[in-house]
């Protein structure tokens, strides 16, 4: 057995592709029409033909559960929060915010209210932490981890 990748229902095709090329920068590898396979792994089907997969009525398939999310990671977390600040249809769940560990976290609704949280790169945290004057074991306690997992991240 291996997992392949998640596939996430969506209303408009056209319009959550966009999306997630101008948000994200996710390019289409594979699009099949009513299925469509984004760079990275996701894969996004079209709410009709999901429905008829799973024997189910349109009206039976509901957006914005608040449940789950699609997590990225980015390096240069300021440059994308002024990327998305450009954006003016962005539905944010949340506004950039800092986690208890330092990590900084954003978290927005793609266009069928997916939440979709970009967090700042853990080795970017560290090297952060680091920058700003505090030690390895400093960071570590900051970060909640262990003084291992702080050195790896500075190899």
């Amino acid at each position: 057995m291996k997992f392949s990748n998640p596939l996430i229902v969506v209303s408009n095709m056209e319009k959550s592709k966009q999306f997630y090329y101008k948000v994200l920068g996710l390019e289409v590898a594979v699009d099949f029409g009513a299925n469509v396979t984004l760079i990275g792994g996701i894969s996004l089907q079209t709410k009709d033909t999901w429905s008829t997969f799973i024997c189910k009525q349109d009206s039976e398939i509901v957006f914005g559960g608040n449940v789950a999310e699609l997590y990225f990671e980015e390096d240069d977390f300021d440059g994308f929060i002024q990327k998305v600040s450009k954006i003016a249809d962005i539905n944010y769940v949340h506004p950039a915010m800092e986690h208890s560990w330092g990590q900084r976290v954003i978290r927005f609704y793609d266009p069928d209210k997916h939440i979709i949280e970009v967090g700042e790169n853990m080795l970017m945290v560290v090297r952060r932490f680091i920058n700003s004057g505090l030690s390895i074991e400093e960071t570590a306690i900051r970060m909640d981890v262990p003084v291992d997992y702080v050195k790896s991240c500075l190899e």
